[in-house]
């Protein structure tokens, strides 16, 4: 059974979907709080639209996923500045990318397998030299995060105290619509254009339901996409006909669906804690002003007989 793990593609198949899962579990967690999931839709759509002109000029499709998908991130932050008009500019960029692509496609004369390859995801096929630009990617863009985490988890939960304080809202935004581009550039040689919400949301939707510190939830979800990845690899190469990005989509959703079905119990109950907390502190509070009244009114009055 785990004879498999001796050979070369498997390997590379392994390293790269476990790069691909974690940096996909970080910007994942904040592209769902900043509320960019149709973002995280688009951009493999367009970027679909970017391999196949690469295609066209004879170039190889990656070069064309990341332009497309790092033009489109920038020109959506651009565009749209509040949610509705930001939804409106993805929608619009989105049916554009795509008519360019069916253009793309009809002009190209041979059969273009490795643009169809991306709808699907080829991480089986992933050579030694994609497993270094994935890497490196990677790595480029967990960096990133990282160095720009508390402006950009302060600016996600609440955005105009952020910009009040100074924090360059739209400069980050630019920023992490880019990071969210090269993220899905990168998933989609893992589970495909088709595909992609698999790693950028499910792990993060997941750990989101069971942890509310946002550390705790970027962990955990690294954990879950990591698994989901090397457990839908495994299964894949022990002799099914079945691709990897179903396995992987199945995994993700079949972990999802009961956490989504049973969280209301214990978000419910923190609830009810946190409730019962400001109530005790409200009370003890209360009680000291009380207390503190009460001292007051003791020691006008012994002031007042000393007189």
């Amino acid at each position: 059974m785990f004879d498999i793990l001796q050979y070369s593609f498997i390997q590379n198949a392994l390293i790269a979907g476990s790069c691909v899962a974690v940096v996909a579990a970080v910007v994942g967690y904040f592209m769902i709080v900043r509320g960019l999931t149709f973002a995280g839709h688009a951009l493999p759509n367009i970027g679909f639209a970017g391999a196949a002109g690469a295609v066209l000029l004879g170039l190889d499709p990656v070069f064309g996923l990341f332009a497309f998908t790092i033009g489109a991130g920038i020109s959506i932050s651009l565009l749209g500045k509040r949610v509705n008009e930001r939804d409106t500019s993805i929608a619009i960029i989105m049916t554009f990318a795509l008519g360019l692509g069916i253009l793309f496609l009809s002009l190209y004369s041979g059969y273009a397998e490795r643009v169809y390859s991306i709808l699907f995801g080829q991480i089986v096929g992933i050579s030694q030299i994609d497993v270094q630009i994935t890497a490196t990617f990677s790595l480029l863009t967990v960096g990133i995060v990282l160095v720009l985490f508390r402006p950009l988890l302060f600016s996600s939960f609440d955005p105009e105290v952020a910009e009040a304080r100074g924090v360059p809202i739209r400069f980050l935004g630019t920023i992490f619509l880019i990071l969210v581009a090269i993220t899905v550039s990168l998933a989609v040689q893992v589970v495909g254009a088709l595909l992609v919400f698999t790693l950028l949301v499910g792990p993060a939707a997941t750990a989101i339901r069971i942890v509310q510190h946002p550390l705790w939830a970027i962990f955990l979800a690294i954990v879950l996409g990591v698994c989901y990845t090397c457990l839908g690899i495994f299964l894949a190469a022990n002799g099914s006909f079945w691709p990897v990005s179903f396995y992987i989509a199945t995994l993700s959703f079949g972990v999802y669906l009961p956490v989504r079905l049973l969280s209301q119990f214990w978000i419910g109950r923190r609830a009810r804690k946190s409730v019962s907390a400001k109530d005790t502190s409200l009370s003890q509070g209360k009680g000291e002003d009380q207390e503190r009244n009460a001292s007051i009114q003791t020691m006008g009055h012994i002031q007042g007989s000393s007189h």
